[in-house]
């Protein structure tokens, strides 16, 4: 397994009854997750939380913040975007205990945010950059994207999708 680009680690002994811990990312460290999470750019990454440890575990409460370049889903253009993202973590021992691999368990929507603590410890660092992969837009889009396309003869879905015979039909019809 490889090492994070931006590895944080946090004991239950340190997190103890409550402490707040802020770190932004480094040159190296945006661009190894710019890299991973297929960006154009990172340039600003960074992450507050409030870490406390909680009875069979450790609590993370926190917000990441991204300044970032995307690309267009539909013209591979550079798309700038602020993230803010807020997070509320719990790693707990014990998760899904006496389950096995192929036991089915049920969850509720509660318990999406609940995860296996490991040796004690947690690297808020890779939660961060989790959350911010979670965060990002999966299509993004240029303002101009339609424009753009359509210049370059690419018809719209209303004009090349399912219907637009039947529409081409009904316009003749009514003409």
């Amino acid at each position: 397994m490889t090492a994070p680009e931006f590895s944080h680690i946090v004991t239950v002994a340190e997190a103890g009854p409550g402490r707040s811990v802020a770190i932004e990312a480094d040159a190296d460290a945006r661009a190894a997750i710019a890299r991973r999470l297929g960006l154009v750019e990172l340039g600003h990454f960074a992450l507050s939380a409030e870490v406390r440890a909680v009875a069979g575990g450790i609590a993370a409460r926190g917000e990441v913040v991204a300044k970032l370049v995307q690309r267009c889903a539909a013209t591979d253009l550079p798309l700038p975007a602020t993230i803010r993202e807020p997070f509320d973590l719990r790693y707990l021992r014990d998760v899904a205990a006496g389950a096995g691999e192929d036991d089915e368990v049920e969850i509720s929507s509660d318990d999406c945010d609940i995860l296996p603590l490991e040796a004690e410890r947690i690297d808020l660092g890779e939660a961060a950059v989790q959350t911010l992969s979670l965060a990002l837009d999966p299509f993004p889009r240029h303002a101009d994207a339609d424009r753009i396309l359509a210049e370059k003869g690419v018809l719209s879905e209303k004009q090349a999708g399912p219907f637009a015979a039947l529409a081409k039909l009904r316009s003749k019809a009514d003409g």
